[in-house]
């Protein structure tokens, strides 16, 4: 991932953008990676709970557990995918069979051969089980079969778009058969100790303070990685954070790693880089998401009027400072090809927001206040207490009583993902470059699982939008499951759940002196393995 300076970025100006992205390339493919060294990485957002991102999704997993596990393929620039753990695959003419040969000679860092069975295994017992995300996107899978120890093949019930974008590292780790059969995947003891096969490997886990990975040896990718050791260090202080990155004790953070109050210093600290791209792929957005199991947010007049009463441009301007956008759906504008702005949309209308709360029979009472309620903010660090603040502030002016609840992320996500005791939350969601794999999860009932983070935490059901969505699965063609996609946004509008707040634009700090960044859409995720730091 090529960094330049936040201004540049910030200025949208795609052709010099461009042109400095490729006179960067040149001059970085022109010098000679220097090998060894310990790269010192800020773990954002906050000390992950487990380093395996097979099924838990959180940022600092993925940011981590990347390092350590391969994909079948990965992203390069401009959506295209590329070769990794499988090094060709075919798809056949009725779009119904797609055949994948596996790397050769590939290990575990444990020694034992990687084969075609590991794939297999996670697909059956992992990808469609415990991932908040994996019965929507292989929903079209009736089968994975394995002819020999270095060939999958997925069987379709029908053409699938979605299949070949959801096989990179960050969304679909495959694990070790061997350390998982027979366990129960979520609290398996390797989570926190894991076996993968990419050009890291884990050596040690001071909890609360550091996260250690060193060179994997035996990598299959002969030379990689250039790097001896990635060290992460666990710093929950904003201010602290960036004072690393300019005294250069931290050297690089994904995830937007400083506060944005910190951006406009870190472009002029000629020792550091700012970066926009690498996040595409990701697609992020702040969400407001409403409890609809219980009362006053089984009421859809109640959210509606909860959209109402939040000015998203003066939102964006006093918490990002411009840079986050005021969202209009669950897909992302970025997301091209499915979005659509034929919406029902929420403009900041505080006085709609009261008639609709009279509307459901909550008015006034003699102190002003129509109910209380409590939030809980995501604790991705002090921006998501910053959304919270004025979302409270906006629902204090149309009568509603909130109570902002802080706690760390192990406590938020039990209280969502598994107790389901909450009002509402601000919280993030991800796109990753196709609505199959980001959106479905929040709206179909089938993805309302106990324990997974980051899957239906409403409670929302509702058997028409089950029927677009699962329509969308076995669609027969790309243009009309696009077709299908932007129907589901419109009921998604309708009934919200929950409402899209801001559009992030999420960013990376680099030291000046760390080259080799991938380029990819998902370079956030970046394997690391051509990094090398300059003396």
């Amino acid at each position: 991932m090529r960094l330049h300076s936040l201004r540049s970025a910030a200025r949208y100006l795609p052709l010099a953008f461009a042109l400095s992205a490729l006179a960067a390339a040149g001059a970085s493919s022109a010098q000679t990676p220097v090998r060894g060294g310990t790269l010192v990485v800020v773990s954002q957002p906050g000390e992950p709970a487990v380093l395996t991102a097979a099924f838990n999704q959180q940022g600092a997993v993925a940011a981590i557990s990347t390092k350590i596990f391969d994909g079948l393929l990965h992203f390069g620039e401009n959506w295209k995918l590329e070769p990794e753990l499988a090094t060709s695959w075919e798809t056949s003419k009725d779009g119904k069979e797609i055949r994948f040969k596996l790397r050769p000679g590939v290990k575990w860092h444990d020694g034992k051969p990687f084969t075609s069975a590991d794939v297999k295994f996670s697909f059956e017992e992992v990808w469609l089980k415990v991932h908040p995300r994996g019965r929507s996107t292989f929903a079209a899978v009736e089968a994975v079969e394995t002819p020999d120890a270095l060939t999958v093949v997925f069987r379709l019930r029908n053409p699938s778009g979605v299949i070949l974008s959801a096989l990179n590292s960050g969304e679909s780790q495959i694990v070790p058969r061997h350390l998982y059969e027979g366990t129960d995947i979520v609290r398996n003891p390797w989570n926190a100790k894991p076996v993968g096969t990419g050009p890291f490997r884990f050596k040690e886990w001071v909890r609360g303070d550091r996260i250690v990975l060193e060179r994997n040896p035996d990598y299959w990718d002969a030379g990689k990685p250039y790097l001896d050791q990635l060290v992460y260090r666990i710093i929950p202080d904003a201010t602290a954070r960036y004072a690393a990155f300019e005294t250069g004790a931290i050297q690089y953070g994904v995830l937007s790693p400083i506060s944005i109050n910190d951006l406009e210093r870190a472009q002029k600290n000629k020792s550091l880089r700012v970066e926009f791209k690498g996040y595409e792929w990701l697609a992020s957005s702040n969400v407001l998401e409403f409890n609809v199991r219980k009362p006053p947010f089984n009421d859809v007049r109640v959210r509606r009027a909860v959209a109402h009463a939040i000015d998203l441009q003066a939102m964006s301007k006093v918490t990002t400072r411009g840079v986050g956008k005021p969202g209009t759906s669950p897909v992302l504008s970025t997301q091209t090809r499915f979005y659509t702005p034929d919406l029902p949309l929420y403009p900041f209308d505080p006085k709609q927001a009261e008639r609709l709360l009279d509307e459901a029979g909550l008015p006034r009472k003699p102190d002003g206040t129509r109910f209380a309620v409590t939030l809980d903010w995501l604790p991705f660090g002090e921006n998501y207490q910053r959304y919270g603040e004025f979302v409270k502030q906006s629902l204090r002016r149309v009568g509603i009583d909130v109570t902002l609840r802080g706690q760390d992320l192990p406590q938020f996500m039990r209280r969502v993902y598994s107790q389901n005791d909450f009002d509402l939350i601000v919280t993030h969601r991800a796109g990753f470059g196709d609505p199959q794999i980001g959106t479905d999860r929040l709206f179909w009932s089938k993805t309302i699982l106990k324990d997974v983070p980051w899957s239906n935490g409403s409670g929302y059901s509702n058997p028409a939008m089950d029927g677009l969505i699962e329509a969308a699965h076995e669609a027969p063609t790309e243009e009309r499951r696009i077709e299908l996609y932007r129907k589901i946004q419109r009921q998604a509008q309708t009934d919200l759940p929950n409402f899209t707040l801001l559009e992030n634009r999420m960013y990376t700090i680099a030291s000046a002196r760390l080259h080799g960044l991938g380029t990819g859409v998902d370079a956030a995720y970046d394997s690391l393995k051509n990094a090398w730091l300059a003396p």
